[in-house]
């Protein structure tokens, strides 16, 4: 070849280079929020591309390890994208990402804890909105109107009962059945659960549903704090009823053949959230992860096989085939002074 030709050749290559560089941005070029927020047809494939280039994502979570450390174990092997995972109680969680913020260090990535938790972070503006295709399968109720989170499983109380003791039959059909006296002795609350006492005082009205709970606190049921810890008191022939169980608990019980079930009486959905930090050191990978984790193809069907409720309506599941209302996660902050001090003179302070 001549130089001339080689000349030639030379120019025309850069000139496709440019050309290249000139049409729509790869996401390795975008900025965070172009990358987060990109809906592109090929959005999945410059996703992966570019996660892959991060290599790794940094995860901040509530959630207990028997369903965390698969989660992100499942997402490595699928591409290849490591997580470093912390994992502890949703208030350490809110503390740390707070804590880090305030101080400059921009750690995390994704965060992943109870909705009220979520909506606090979503208030103290270090979460960022994102575009996830799987929003669309969600439930409309359980997205926030900010949608600086997006809701990734359900936990619901319901009414935990030991299958020895009591039979499915001898269940009232709402919560108010409780008040009979023939309950006394035999029931069990959580010693934190003021949210739900305010979910169903609003569900039924304030007269009658504080009537309600006064006949409650009268038969003066066990207080314990930790609902795995009630659950398995349950499950032990300690509580017969269990009014403020989280049906994930028992279901983990009951699939290893404890003598415990759960009915949804007057059961209350609380989403659980998901979000990527204002300041994401790989944000390819942490949308990445929460697309992962929203699909009902992945990470959907893994928390249903591990008996947690799956959020995604495209995941079919008897863990969530009943009737419900969601929990107002910003009425609980809001409002937490008020029901807290209730909970406390009805069933704490007595």
């Amino acid at each position: 070849m001549t130089t001339q030709g080689k000349t030639i050749r030379t120019w025309l290559a850069m000139l496709a280079a440019l050309t290249g560089l000139h049409s729509a941005p790869a996401l390795a070029q975008a900025k965070p929020d172009e990358i987060l927020n990109y809906q592109g047809p090929d959005r999945e494939k410059r996703l992966v591309e570019q996660a892959r280039r991060e290599g790794t994502l940094s995860l901040y979570t509530s959630l207990a390890p028997t369903e965390s450390k698969p989660m992100a174990e499942a997402f490595e092997k699928k591409y290849g994208v490591k997580v470093e995972l912390w994992r502890s109680q949703s208030e350490r969680v809110v503390q740390r990402v707070l804590s880090e913020s305030q101080a400059g260090r921009h750690t995390f990535d994704v965060v992943a804890t109870n909705g009220p938790e979520m909506e606090s972070l979503a208030r103290e503006k270090v979460l960022q909105t994102y575009f996830t295709p799987h929003a669309a399968d969600l439930p409309p109720a359980s997205i926030p109107r900010h949608r600086l989170w997006m809701p990734d499983r359900l936990q619901f109380f319901v009414v935990g009962y030991n299958t020895n003791l009591v039979k499915r039959e001898e269940l009232p059909q709402s919560i108010k059945g409780f008040t009979d006296p023939k309950w006394k002795g035999k029931l069990g609350i959580e010693a934190g659960d003021a949210e739900w006492m305010a979910t169903l005082v609003k569900k039924w009205g304030e007269a009658e549903g504080m009537a309600v709970f006064r006949k409650l606190a009268e038969l003066q049921p066990a207080v314990r704090k930790g609902h795995p810890l009630m659950a398995q008191l349950v499950s032990a022939g300690e509580i017969p009823v269990l009014l403020t169980a989280y049906s994930a608990n028992v279901e983990t019980l009951k699939r290893k053949g404890a003598p415990i079930d759960f009915a949804p009486i007057d059961a209350i959905a609380r989403p659980q959230g998901i979000s990527i930090s204002r300041n994401a050191p790989h944000p390819a990978a942490a949308l990445l992860f929460v697309d992962f984790v929203l699909s009902a193809e992945d990470g959907q069907r893994l928390y249903e096989s591990m008996g947690r409720p799956p959020v995604n309506r495209k995941v079919k599941s008897k863990l969530s085939d009943f009737e419900y209302v969601f929990l107002d996660v910003g009425a609980v902050l809001d409002e937490a002074e008020k029901w807290d001090k209730l909970w406390q003179e009805l069933f704490i302070k007595k």
